[in-house]
């Protein structure tokens, strides 16, 4: 059938090139059209009860993770010339495109008691610019007097300030993110050029932009490393620049059709997709190796171009399909689960790795037919004196010291067994980030000052309307908790609408700082009206328009239920649950369960919610990807002992590198687990071709075993060394990324091929030998 479809696409060999130059040039024109991704919430099912959760806490309440705060440590603070720097970068802040509103010292109100109108006037406690220091000095008195602002904006032991600038949802969410989180940068430089100062910023929205671009970023150069890192080994191994060059159109062509496959199904370019292009390079690689070794020992034998070109169709094809069948098998197994983000990963993946196998089979045949015939030095990689004495050894070993091969076998896999319980499966939103990385020390900066800046929000429900004001009971319960909250370490002062009562109600006794508290019952009368905006004789706010939203945010329309926002530390997907249990039962304990709902959510949560789930979702798909692999090679061997034999030097790879992970304390995490589905498909992607040509050998030897896999060893061995090498070459190109998780992939990844190289040409030939004699 094989040696038919050779001859077949020689004959239409015209014919078939431009049906597939003209399919890549409509698939460049729809990758053209692909978009970023700027939605992080999609990794949960849209059945997940926190994603559930989040998205009617943004239908009441709107974004919680757009606020992007900057951070000034200095004695100098309150030196009118620096104190006029930082309202000066308030107020360019606020025109800047995309922001929203600027909460800063400098824009800081008071409530002041109106008796004769019986109302509490917002005014602005700070007038700058100042000239005079006097004045500056008795502002920054009235401002520390109110205990509404400390570890709001300013924590005066550490001589820490924070300004919190408030970004537009959709724009952030957009691909002008980095353009507004630019231009924020850029007012801050000016700052601190004019102050010599540093500043800290951090937010979750300014974390994202900002590792979301580096990523972005590093997988371009990444993209062009292992396609020149691919195209150097190659040109090494085979010593022929058109080799290289058709080697590299096909995974071009592979690139190509993969981003377009993203936009005819309307998916966006995320996290997970993105590592598709790279993906593609090294796995299109291995189909051209095997079909260039296979050509070239073909014409070596026969010394006719075109019949080496039909043997090389015929004893390559069915073998680079089920290869590519296995590796697609790997990835598409992702479509299968609920997440969205694994799905788009999966379908786009495992459909495109299928399509590298046509791509490959109907451009590199015609093309080498159109090519002048190999000459001497472009085959002579398969008489390379090093290679022959290693394959010599494997045969050694595989003849000789097979209890030497089981012992070492079996020590490596118990030493990796106990890595494998040393795992930790958690994830932090930047431990992908070196320790010195500024984002890195910017959030920790935020953390020791300011309790941290990942939004936790907690959803206190009355099941009544107006049940917010009816009485004193669910203020007192809501102050009681958030007193809780700021108890933990881990957590920041809570912000809710029972300090701003407790606000208006200082104000309401002429600013004493002991009435910062909550109201009595008595109180309540007088706190409605006092929440209003307020307008001055020309329609224009008065200046109280920040405070105002600050209060509303928390309670909704009908007064039914409050919100209560704390920033967090990044505990980290392990500690997150454990944290949240804890706060739940302290809730359970502060409100009536029977009249309050209590819920906790926020992007935090969804976030590392996500993390966990996708970390799952890997987990299960790499057992059903093992599954499915298992069922075609058993329907392609039709043996159990060969299947079980084929299996053992797969497994042993994965193990290791779990083991590995253990030991070097790596923790699983999406870009970790991921490492297991890419190593899994291309490892067995070497049994195949192994297994596939020793089956295909076993004939012209009289179903001898011992002469086949000296065959098979010497045959296949090159190629699978040299595809090995290529592949190697092409991941540890990862292990130079500034981001853990992306560097761990490069050299783990290569570390899974380099055992699965080894496995499959020393441990399955002793295997095969085993049960052949059995």
């Amino acid at each position: 059938m094989w040696y038919k479809a050779g001859k077949t696409i020689l004959r239409f060999r015209i014919s078939l090139l431009f049906a597939l130059f003209v399919a890549t040039a409509f698939m460049a024109w729809q990758a053209s059209k692909v978009q970023l991704s700027y939605d992080f919430t999609r990794a949960l099912p849209t059945d997940n009860p926190k994603f559930i959760a989040y998205q009617d806490f943004l239908k009441q309440f709107g974004n919680d993770g757009n606020t992007v705060v900057i951070g000034i440590q200095s004695n100098r603070f309150y030196e009118k010339d620096f104190f006029n720097e930082v309202y000066a970068l308030s107020q360019r802040l606020k025109k800047v495109p995309g922001v929203n509103e600027v909460l800063s010292v400098p824009d800081a109100v008071t409530l002041l008691n109106d008796v004769e109108n019986q109302q509490l006037v917002p005014q602005k406690i700070f007038n700058p610019p100042y000239a005079n220091q006097a004045d500056l000095d008795s502002a920054k008195s009235t401002f520390e007097n109110l205990p509404f602002y400390r570890t709001l904006l300013h924590n005066p032991e550490k001589k820490a300030y924070l300004l919190g600038v408030t970004v537009n949802k959709d724009s952030i969410n957009s691909k002008y993110r980095t353009v507004i989180v630019n231009n924020i940068l850029k007012e801050t430089g000016i700052f601190e050029s004019n102050t010599k100062s540093e500043l800290q910023i951090s937010g979750l929205p300014f974390i994202r932009t900002v590792i979301g671009d580096r990523i972005k970023d590093e997988m371009n150069w990444f993209l062009i490393g292992s396609l020149a890192l691919s195209a150097i080994t190659l040109f090494i191994f085979f010593r022929s620049v058109s080799a290289t060059i058709m080697s590299l159109l096909v995974v071009g062509m592979g690139v190509i059709w993969s981003v377009g496959t993203l936009v005819l199904f309307g998916y966006k370019i995320t996290l997970l997709t993105a590592l598709i292009p790279p993906l593609v390079v090294v796995i299109g690689i291995p189909n051209c190796i095997y079909f260039l070794n296979k050509y070239h020992t073909a014409y070596k034998e026969k010394g006719n171009k075109e019949e080496a070109l039909v043997t090389m169709v015929g004893r390559m094809g069915i073998v680079t399909l089920f290869c590519n069948i296995a590796a697609a098998i790997g990835f598409a197994v992702f479509a299968l689960t609920k997440s969205q983000l694994l799905k788009e990963f999966g379908a786009v993946a495992g459909i495109n790795i299928l399509l590298l196998f046509f791509i490959s089979l109907f451009f590199i045949p015609p093309v080498l037919s159109f090519l002048p015939a190999p000459k001497t030095k472009h085959t002579k990689y398969l008489d390379n004196a090093f290679l022959a004495s290693i394959l010599v050894k494997i045969e050694r070993w595989t003849f000789h010291h097979t209890r030497m091969v089981y012992m070492v076998t079996i020590i490596v896999t118990v030493i990796s067994i106990i890595g494998i319980f040393r795992i930790k499966s958690e994830g932090f939103i930047v431990d992908d980030l070196p320790k010195a990385d500024k984002i890195y020390t910017d959030l920790k900066w935020f953390e020791d000052n300011f309790g941290g800046v990942m939004p936790l929000e907690i959803i206190v429900d009355t099941k009544k309307k107006n049940g917010l004001m009816r009485s004193v009971k669910p203020i007192a319960a809501i102050d009681e908790f958030s007193a809780y909250l700021d108890s933990s370490e881990y957590t920041a002062r809570p912000l809710s609408f029972v300090e701003g009562l407790k606000f208006a109600k200082q104000a309401f006794y002429d600013g004493d700082s002991l009435s910062y508290a909550i109201p009595y019952e008595s109180d309540l009368a007088f706190i409605g009206p006092y929440l209003k905006a307020k307008k001055d004789s020309s329609g224009k706010s008065d200046g109280s328009g920040a405070f105002n939203r600050l209060i509303n945010n928390f309670i909704d329309s009908n007064k039914q239920k409050a919100r209560i926002s704390v920033n967090m530390k990044d505990v980290g997907s392990a500690k997150l649950p454990e944290l949240l249990t804890a706060f739940e039962t302290r809730a359970n304990q502060v409100f009536d369960t029977s009249n309050y709902k209590v819920s906790f959510t926020g992007s935090s949560v969804s976030f590392l919610e996500g993390s966990s789930f996708i970390i799952n979702g890997l987990k299960e798909s790499i057992f059903w990807a093992f599954l499915l692999i298992t069922l075609c090679m058993l329907y392609l061997f039709k043996s159990m002992r060969i299947l079980v034999s084929s299996l053992i030097p797969n497994l042993i790879p994965l193990i290791v590198t779990a083991g590995v992970m253990g030991w070097a304390g790596i923790a699983l995490k999406p870009s970790t687990v991921l490492v297991f589905s890419v190593a899994l498909g291309i490892v067995i992607d070497v049994t195949i071709r192994f297994l596939i040509n020793y089956k295909q050998e076993l004939p012209a030897h009289n179903n001898q075993v011992n002469p086949t896999l000296v065959q098979t060893i010497r045959h296949t061995g090159i190629s699978i060394i040299y595809t090995s090498l290529v592949l190697i070459a092409g991941f540890i190109i990862f292990s130079f990324s500034d981001f853990g998780g992306t560097k761990a992939l490069g050299w783990l990844t290569s570390l899974t091929l380099v055992v699965g190289t080894i496995t499959n040409l020393i441990l399955l030939p002793v295997l095969i030998k085993q049960v052949s004699v059995k």
